[in-house]
C-alpha cells in the first residue's frame, strides 16, 4: 500500500473516531457507564479475533508479551476507557472531545520522560503550546479554575493513561503484532471493566433490556467500526509509518469530534474552543516531532539536490 493510500484510511479513521466522541456521550447517558463500556470493548475484541482469525493471525503469546497484554490492557483500555466513560457523564463531549486532542503530545512527552530522549526547543514549544490549549477550554466555562469539572479531570487522567499505552504498545509491537495485541488487550481489559461494573454499578445489566433499537445501533457502530477496526488499523499504521507522523492524525480527530458535538448534540462551540483547538494542533505539530521531521527532510532534499548539481 502506498503512503497516501494509508494516510487517507488515517483520515477515515480519525472522521470515525471523532464522532465516537459524541456517540459514546449518548451511550453514557443512556446507560450505566462502566457496563456499558465493558460490554462495548468486549463487542470490540471478538470482533478484532474474527477478523484475525480470517487472516490466519492468531497464536498465543510468550511469557514477555502476555506481561505487555497486561500492562497495556490496564492503561489502554481499563484506565482510558473507565475515565473516558466516567468522565463523559460529568463534561460535554466539546470539551471531551478536545482535552482527548493532546494524546500525540503527551506521548511525545512521555517517551521524552521514559525513553530519556532529550526534547528540543521546537518540543518545548509544543508541550506549552498544548498546555495553552487545553487551559483555554477548560477555563472557557467562565467559571474560572473553579468551573473545572472532575468530568475533565477524569478524561485527563484517560488520554494520560493511553499515552502511557502506546509506549508499551510501540516496544510490544517489535515481536507481537499490533493487531493481535489490540485484540487480547481488548478481551482482557473488557473482562476487567466488567467485574469493576459488578461492584460499582450493581443494577447496570437489568437497564440494557429498555434501550431503544437505535441506541442499540450506535452500540454496534462505535464497538466494531470505531473500537475495533479502528484501532486495529490505527495501531497497524504506527508499525508502518512510526509512532510521530501516525500521531499527526489524531488532530483531525479532536477537529471531528466538535463537529459531531454541535451536529449530533446540539452542543455550542464557542470562540475560546476554537482557540484552543489552534494551541493543541500547534503543539502537536512542534510536540511530536512532525515540525522537525519536515525540517529535516527539505534540508536533506536540499542537500541531495546540490550535490547532483555539482557533479553535472
Amino acid at each position: 500500500m502506498k503512503k497516501w493510500q494509508t494516510y487517507i484510511i488515517l483520515v477515515f479513521i480519525m472522521l470515525i473516531w471523532g464522532f465516537n466522541v459524541p456517540a459514546l456521550k449518548t451511550l453514557v447517558s443512556e446507560f450505566t457507564p462502566v457496563t456499558i463500556t465493558s460490554l462495548r470493548i468486549f463487542t470490540a475484541g471478538v470482533t478484532v479475533f474474527i477478523l484475525l482469525g480470517l487472516m490466519g493471525k492468531i497464536r498465543k503469546p510468550t511469557a514477555q508479551e502476555f506481561l505487555f497484554i497486561i500492562t497495556g490492557g490496564l492503561l489502554n483500555v481499563v484506565s482510558h476507557h473507565y475515565f473516558l466513560s466516567v468522565g463523559l457523564t460529568g463534561t460535554s463531549s466539546t470539551n471531551g472531545g478536545l482535552i482527548l486532542g493532546t494524546g500525540p503530545l503527551l506521548t511525545a512527552l512521555m517517551a521524552t520522560i521514559i525513553l530519556r530522549n532529550r526534547p528540543t526547543v521546537i518540543k518545548i514549544i509544543g508541550f506549552l503550546s498544548g498546555s495553552v490549549g487545553v487551559t483555554i477550554i477548560v477555563l472557557s466555562g467562565g467559571e474560572g479554575l473553579g468551573g473545572l469539572k472532575i468530568g475533565d479531570l477524569f478524561i485527563f487522567i484517560s488520554i494520560f493513561s493511553q499515552a502511557l499505552s502506546f509506549i508499551i504498545i510501540s516496544r510490544a509491537a517489535k515481536t507481537l503484532d499490533p493487531r493481535l495485541l489490540t485484540g487480547y488487550m481488548l478481551v482482557f481489559g473488557s473482562v476487567v471493566l466488567f467485574v469493576i461494573s459488578l461492584i460499582t454499578e450493581p443494577g447496570g445489566l437489568k437497564q440494557l433490556g429498555d434501550a431503544p433499537a437505535a441506541i442499540w445501533v450506535l452500540f454496534f457502530a462505535s464497538a466494531i467500526l470505531a473500537t475495533a477496526v479502528g484501532h486495529m488499523i490505527y495501531n497497524h499504521s504506527i508499525g508502518k509509518l512510526g509512532a510521530a507522523e501516525t500521531s499527526i492524525f489524531l488532530n483531525l480527530n479532536t477537529f471531528f469530534s466538535l463537529l459531531g458535538a454541535a451536529v449530533f448534540l446540539s452542543e455550542t462551540v464557542t470562540i475560546y474552543h476554537l482557540f484552543g483547538l489552534v494551541f493543541i494542533v500547534l503543539g502537536v505539530v512542534c510536540g511530536s516531532g512532525t515540525l522537525e521531521e519536515f525540517v529535516v527532510r527539505r534540508k536533506q532534499k536540499r542537500f541531495l539536490e546540490g550535490k547532483q548539481h555539482h557533479h553535472m
